[in-house]
């Protein structure tokens, strides 16, 4: 990564006064021999904030700026990023680029490169939206509020605590086959945790909410109902006896439940995994995968979903991608140099964290699709089992294997929900699995969530209704 002083162009903003520049770059590295060249321009601001009891005890304040560039030749590629943004600087990084590939910059003679298209800008009606966003004063109250609710509505709670992150992105996306886009993007998410103890029962729960392109969330948050929430399942599980191990049937609730399809399978049906060869779906489109009450769905389109975008970062618009139908996997999550080395056509998936990363194919919004049953009837459906509230943190093989903690349980007997248990780790591998979701609930939630991968850390959706899994690996005592 060079990390020399940035130049800016014509004050803040990545517009259409960068055309030149980019088009100079960009034709540059085509006359080289590059088969294609991309440009992602970025600035970014963000603001961090902790709350402990009746704290603030952190402000982390953040700002960005700098390019990424990637040459491809064939279905190989060379990447660089780097801070200075001025033309020497952009070519310098095209250099280092080039050579990755043993391709060198010389004088400019043909090179295929017509020009970019006109600017497609999503940025253009989201220009207030970082002055709309509450400001440090009014974050702090709203985060002090939550911990001060947490004390009034919770029981024997030793720990409390409330945080807050704003993080406002402007990108611009150039590249030598003629993309030319702009977009802001703005991602606001609020966590409260709870740590209840009473003697030697513990209990340690969390709640995470967020947002994309809604300015006035924190201000909107129901920060009472969330502390209420949070409190009575702390209030639940203090006393919680340990699940017993075993193989039993599971129903898993809405929401963040989603968050184990998201890790088993969906990063297993993005192309990174098929260029690797660690997904043993790498053959399986058209074959069955899973049970046929299983739909799964990633997309970038859901109004103020935390994965939801305007465009990808190589400028693609986004769509709706049916993964799975009826339990046949119909396609993958893919990039563009996913379609360069797989075949799969590009999805408008391609994501990076910054300009420090490449693109690559990532989820967005990744969710089981709803089905025709009620809640109740799937928990009715079991005579002992387990039924998973939260989920909580957990880890995840290369090829799917996974081990994921219920951070809030309950037991099923005769078909009723009875005593909380705690202990309980769902073990399992997502080819087994897969197949035995016979029963999807018709409540659908999204939860926001953060997923980390090849191209860093970016914001997603995790998603399902109610489902119903035949039989898990429940680990215990």
């Amino acid at each position: 990564m060079l990390a020399t002083p940035t130049t800016s162009l014509t004050g803040d903003s990545l517009d259409q006064r960068w055309r030149d520049r980019l088009e100079t770059v960009l034709a540059a590295g085509a006359a080289a021999g590059a088969s294609l060249v991309e440009v992602f321009l970025e600035s970014t601001d963000h603001i961090g904030l902790l709350a402990e009891q009746e704290r603030i005890t952190n402000v982390s304040p953040a700002f960005g700026r700098g390019a990424g560039l990637r040459v491809f030749l064939g279905d190989k590629d060379g990447f660089v990023s780097t801070n200075d943004l001025s033309e020497a600087g952009l070519l310098q990084a095209l250099d280092q680029a080039l050579g990755m590939l043993g391709l060198t910059r010389a004088n400019l003679g043909a090179h295929g490169f017509d020009g970019l298209a006109a600017l497609r800008d999503h940025g253009a009606s989201k220009e207030n939206w970082l002055r709309q966003c509450p400001g440090l004063d009014e974050s702090t109250a709203r985060l002090l509020e939550a911990t001060a609710l947490l004390d009034r509505h919770g029981d024997h709670l030793q720990a409390r605590r409330g945080s807050y992150a704003r993080d406002w992105q402007e990108v611009l996306v150039a590249a030598s086959d003629g993309t030319f886009a702009r977009d802001i993007r703005l991602h606001q998410s609020v966590g409260i945790n709870a740590l209840a103890a009473d003697g030697d029962h513990r209990a340690s729960l969390g709640r995470r909410y967020g947002s994309s392109g809604r300015p006035d969330d924190l201000r909107q948050w129901d920060a009472e109902a969330s502390a209420v929430d949070l409190c009575s399942s702390a209030r639940s599980m203090l006393y919680a006896d340990y699940v017993e191990a075993g193989n039993y049937p599971v129903v898993l609730a809405n929401r963040f439940g989603g968050v184990i399809f998201h890790e088993a399978c969906g990063h297993l049906l993005e192309t990174t995994q098929v260029e690797r060869g660690t997904t043993p779906f790498a053959d399986k489109v058209g074959d069955t995968i899973a049970h046929e009450a299983v739909t799964a769905v990633d997309e970038g389109l859901s109004d103020g979903a935390f994965g939801s975008l305007s465009m990808d970062d190589e400028g693609m618009e986004p769509q709706r991608t049916v993964l799975i139908e009826n339990g046949v996997l119909q396609r993958f999550i893919s990039d563009r140099a996913g379609e360069l080395r797989t075949g799969h056509a590009r999805t408008g998936s391609g994501r990076r964290q910054s300009h420090n990363f490449a693109a690559a194919s990532r989820m967005r919004n990744t969710f089981i699709a709803a089905g025709p049953h009620t809640p109740e009837q799937l928990i009715g459906s079991v005579d002992r089992g387990l039924y998973c509230k939260s989920m909580g943190g957990g880890s995840v093989g290369p090829t799917g294997q996974f081990n994921f903690a219920v951070e809030e349980g309950y037991l099923i007997e005769d078909g009723q929900l009875t005593k909380p248990v705690k202990g309980a780790t769902l073990i399992g591998e997502a080819k087994e699995v897969m197949p035995r979701i016979s029963m999807c609930a018709n409540d659908l939630e999204l939860a926001a969530g953060f997923c980390g991968s090849v191209s860093g850390s970016i914001f997603v959706t995790v998603g399902q209704p109610h489902i119903k899994v035949d039989t898990i690996t429940v680990g215990g005592r």
